[in-house]
């Protein structure tokens, strides 16, 4: 017998209506912005390297605004993720939490800022901690014989931040549960949305 049946757990709204799906994920990818401690602060990266095969990495998430299904993540402009993107925007976002059991994967297309508004904003916004990050010398993945020397002077890193903003077109989410899984998949066409259940 079932959770369900025994009355122990009632399924979530999300169970079995697409519109709670995505305003469900929608909620996770907002808290994944605000709560540090969240597994969706924290996302996979996946972009197409400049050899044509698949590279990832787990980048932090500054924003997202879900009215234009815009996320915001920071790179180091030396990165090979920013050539990467800037050679061939398709992307994808992975997230995962265990403790919910829910998988989100994001598709979408990379915008990169450095030089203005964008990036001014966000680089004003950030912690000096993080500001620290992108000072570092030399670039982010060249061969060294011994670890670097950690910056002094945040203001140094400037000029090697920017900004990647993912326009997601599409959204798939798996939700695990004992008494039966759920996996939908959202697309935004222009002017409309589209909205189907998966096999999981």
């Amino acid at each position: 017998m079932s959770n369900r049946q025994k009355g122990a757990v009632p399924r979530p709204a999300h169970a079995n209506d697409l519109n709670a799906v995505r305003d469900t994920a929608f909620a996770l990818l907002a808290r994944g912005v605000g709560d540090r401690r969240h597994p969706f602060h924290t996302p996979t990266l996946a972009s197409i390297g400049l050899d044509g095969a698949p590279r990832a990495r787990t980048l932090v998430l500054r924003g997202f605004d879900a009215s234009a299904r815009l996320l915001r993540l920071h790179s180091d402009r030396r990165s090979e993720k920013f050539a990467e993107l800037t050679r061939d925007p398709r992307c994808a976002l992975h997230f995962y939490d265990p403790a919910g059991q829910v998988q989100i994967r994001l598709e979408g297309i990379a915008s990169l800022h450095s030089e203005d508004v964008v990036a001014e904003a966000a680089w004003a916004a950030s912690r000096p901690f993080s500001r620290m990050c992108y000072a570092i010398e030399p670039a982010p993945g060249t061969m060294v014989a011994e670890p670097p020397a950690a910056p002094q002077d945040e203001a140094a890193g400037r000029p090697h931040f920017g900004v990647v903003l993912l326009h997601a077109h599409s959204l798939e989410w798996l939700w695990l549960a004992s008494d039966g899984h759920r996996r939908a998949r959202l697309e935004w066409l222009p002017g409309a949305e589209h909205a189907t259940w998966l096999v999981p």
